[in-house]
């Protein structure tokens, strides 16, 4: 990849490439609606637009790398044995990735995300995050094969056996306890600097990762080692915030796993990220 002051993805001078992906992670089925305002206390907000599709973190990385590389991107994941499990598993399978499946006996979590004229949302979930496990019987030795691996929702178990694979990714909100207890070095531990549920200090990693990274949107972020780092101009009205940060995060997957320097990387991963934000709903294929 050639990095040069584009507009989009499409401008660069990007080959696919062939590497190997696998995704550790939750989905939640959403309805994305677009209003005229946040809700207030007593007002009315009216929906000008409404779509519902699986999304999450998980997927959202999952589909993110199915875009960036020829190779089918493995997704392991947890849904219920429900409708909306059944559509979650037909649509992902849809978009080319390999499902991995741990099928519960609860609700498949669901959950609202409300955009305003700003493109800025508000996300209210509902029911318990269904994540896998290593306990689950699913085809785990594929992390052999992998270049890079991405975990949203998991255990320590499975964090032990994803580091055989070149680079292994994650964010604070799989819990850090959970990370800390895994004992595994991570290559990236990617999260929002401006989301409560993802704020945290260095002193509570025991493992210091290769690449900490904390965004900030619109502000850039902060890379550790390395310092600040600014966001890319918006070239379109930004339409939609949801998925950014978990486009962007695939983005440094893709980039550790190729061998890039810090620069290149947050350049692919910055230009992800504001394109989640040019398109309503969690992925590109929506923004029609």
């Amino acid at each position: 990849m050639i990095l040069e002051k584009k507009s989009s993805i499409k401008d660069y001078k990007f080959k696919k490439g062939k590497l190997n992906f696998a995704v550790v992670g939750h989905v939640e089925w959403m309805n994305f609606l677009k209003v005229d305002q946040l809700p207030k206390p007593g007002v009315i907000s009216h929906s000008e637009k409404s779509i519902e599709y699986p999304a999450g973190g998980g997927s959202v990385i999952a589909k993110t790398l199915s875009d960036l590389t020829e190779n089918q991107v493995h997704f392991f994941t947890s849904l219920g044995n429900d409708y909306y499990g059944e559509q979650s598993f037909k649509i992902l399978s849809n978009y080319g990735m390999k499902l991995h499946v741990a099928w519960r006996d609860k609700p498949t979590r669901k959950g609202f995300s409300l955009i305003d004229s700003n493109g800025e949302r508000s996300i209210t979930v509902i029911g318990e995050r269904l994540a896998p496990t290593y306990k689950d019987k699913l085809d785990w030795n594929i992390f052999e094969k992998m270049d890079g691996i991405f975990i949203t929702a998991s255990d320590s178990e499975t964090f032990k056996k994803a580091r055989i694979a070149e680079s292994l990714c994650t964010t604070p909100r799989v819990g850090l306890n959970t990370i800390n207890k895994s004992n595994v070095f991570l290559d990236g531990l990617i999260g929002s600097n401006l989301d409560p549920g993802e704020v945290f200090s260095l002193s509570e990693i025991s493992i210091k990762p290769k690449l900490i990274i904390k965004t900030e949107g619109e502000y850039g972020g902060i890379v550790y080692p390395g310092g600040r780092y600014k966001a890319l101009i918006n070239t379109k009205p930004k339409i939609d915030s949801y998925g950014c940060g978990d486009a962007f995060a695939a983005g440094i997957l893709y980039g550790l796993s190729s061998k890039w320097s810090i620069e290149k990387i947050l350049s692919l991963a910055k230009l992800l990220g504001r394109e989640a934000s040019q398109c309503f709903g969690p992925y590109k294929i929506n923004e029609n």
